[in-house]
């Protein structure tokens, strides 16, 4: 049988997105734009993915610039990469805010290799969306802002989540990073009935951006959620 880290890596190799988006919004795909971020991901993926384990779901909204949107790995920038998981054959440097929490997290949880036993992250749209703001500049946009970018990506974010869940994904429960993804989520599980239940949890950049202080309580609560799950 195949491992969750083959599954994995073959879903992101073939990420691609085509449809029409609304004027000024863009969809980013590392995984067609850089070289490096394929082996990238299959390092990542085959050093804590290579099992036929099954794992629960955590979805953040979609990636962002520095984040997954350059490394191809969700919430995970290169300085967490380099120093964190030990995987250091890139050649450039990204800074993610909302890393620094899930790493933080994560090494709370026992470490990458324990954490990664449990949980698989992703986005609920898993590609990044960049928007062209009034002084010109690309900056994150996310797939909720607008009531039509949501109709027309809602067909591909069903479709991604189902050939998630194949991967080996225990369907009990989904953690949402975000509680307004939380909503959107819930309304697609509505009609799909792809998760039992699905638990909102404050969103790592929020976390870093504002409750910088509180950052230890945060992450106890992420822990307690994911523990009693």
């Amino acid at each position: 049988m195949e491992t969750f880290a083959k599954k994995a890596i073959e879903f992101h190799k073939h990420l691609n997105f085509n449809l029409s988006l609304p004027e000024g919004i863009k969809v980013m795909n590392p995984y067609k734009t850089n070289k490096q971020i394929i082996p990238i991901s299959e390092a990542f993926y085959n050093k804590y993915f290579n099992d036929q384990n099954k794992r629960q779901l955590v979805l953040g909204i979609n990636p962002g610039r520095l984040g997954a949107g350059a490394t191809g790995i969700p919430f995970t920038d290169t300085k967490r990469l380099k120093e964190v998981c030990g995987i250091d054959n890139i050649d450039f440097d990204t800074y993610e805010p909302s890393s620094v929490f899930i790493y933080k997290m994560i090494n709370a949880y026992g470490g990458p290799e324990e954490f990664y036993k449990h949980y698989y992250l992703n986005c609920v749209f898993p590609l990044g969306f960049l928007q062209q703001n009034k002084k010109g500049n690309w900056v994150n946009c996310n797939y909720y802002d607008y009531k039509d970018l949501f109709a027309m990506v809602k067909p591909y974010i069903i479709s991604s989540l189902k050939k998630q869940i194949e991967f080996g994904v225990d369907t009990s429960k989904c953690y949402s990073l975000g509680k307004k993804n939380a909503v959107f989520l819930e309304k697609i599980n509505k009609e799909e009935h792809l998760f039992d239940q699905i638990i909102a949890l404050p969103h790592p950049r929020y976390i870093v951006q504002y409750k910088n202080k509180e950052m230890a309580a945060y992450t106890d609560a992420y822990l307690k959620a994911m523990r009693e799950g």
